[in-house]
């Protein structure tokens, strides 16, 4: 991939993944305490109805209310109606920054070290409203990450060109020798490449994969990344 001085991450779905508060039972919990019955079995197919709304938001400055939105778009799908959709919609958003309620992918600690010992730039760019900061405490990643910009301090989202350009100017890196990884082909790898940086889809597994062009590599775990950079 040419010449590499920085590599960025995506977090949610690349770095972590939710744990049970955030399948189906926990919708499902979240839900009984606002007077709201889902079905979770119906979880999967919730998710996936409701991701248009994510879609539909891109390059938009950072609004809460679109990921309330999609959360009660997902309720819905599961069968939930009323007013407590909106209210256990909004909670949600707001555990979802708890670190507590996610889970690290087991090869993210080894890759990252391997990355900053070649002498690499290792920086997130997030659309969550997470605090990177206690992100990277909670998963013992200190010292791993050079910088790191999330959608809700600096005010707009993936994949608006600014927060990319935020995060290379923070590791003072230029376009072409800087790498974007991420879940989404759309919001992570699109929007770097508008720039001039280059991409790498990650499709793990158990997710669906998503169609990528011949010149953007797909891999299915971080380990398939060095030898890409």
């Amino acid at each position: 991939m040419g010449s590499t001085r920085a590599v960025f991450f995506d977090v949610d779905f690349t770095l972590i993944y939710p744990g049970p508060t955030f399948q189906g039972e926990g919708y499902r919990a979240f839900c009984a305490k606002h007077g709201v019955r889902v079905d979770a079995s119906r979880f999967a197919g919730a998710v996936a109805g409701a991701s248009a709304v994510l879609d539909d938001a891109q390059d938009h400055a950072y609004d809460p209310q679109i990921f309330i939105d999609y959360t009660s778009r997902v309720i819905q799908g599961m069968g939930g109606a009323g007013p407590g959709v909106a209210l256990a919609a909004r909670e949600m958003y707001d555990e979802w920054a708890g670190n507590q309620h996610f889970l690290l992918y087991d090869d993210v600690p080894d890759v990252l070290a391997s990355l900053r010992r070649a002498g690499l730039r290792v920086g997130l760019i997030s659309n969550s409203h997470r605090c990177l900061a206690s992100f990277q405490s909670h998963f013992e990643l200190d010292g791993l990450i050079s910088a790191a910009v999330s959608s809700s301090e600096h005010g707009y989202m993936k994949p608006h060109p600014s927060i990319f350009e935020a995060a290379m100017r923070l590791v003072a890196a230029a376009p072409a020798e800087s790498v974007m990884v991420g879940d989404s082909m759309a919001q992570d790898i699109e929007g770097a490449r508008r720039l001039g940086m280059r991409g790498v889809l990650v499709a793990r597994s158990g997710r669906t994969p998503v169609p990528a062009p011949d010149d953007v590599p797909v891999i299915r775990s971080l380990r398939e990344l060095e030898a890409l950079l």
